[in-house]
């Protein structure tokens, strides 16, 4: 069995079957669904959202680091 590479990172979990026997418009009917889904709950948890990716993906030197003083050079 192939492992996926999912964007939330999760490899285990309950698998999704899709049938092999899609058109492409019912494939394309599926993307547009999620990518609606997407933008409705972005819209709703914008704030929240990006407050627990920083969280999850920046340490607090990365933070810290974005402190830049403008008298030093930019090299």
């Amino acid at each position: 069995m192939k492992h996926w590479q999912l964007p939330s990172g999760l490899q285990r979990g309950i698998p999704f079957i899709i049938q092999e026997d899609w058109s492409a418009e019912q494939a394309l009917a599926v993307v547009e669904l999620l990518d609606d889904l997407r933008e409705v709950i972005w819209a709703r948890y914008q704030i929240p959202l990006y407050e627990l990716l920083r969280e999850q993906c920046c340490t607090r030197d990365d933070y810290e680091s974005q402190n830049v003083n403008e008298t030093d050079p930019p090299f």
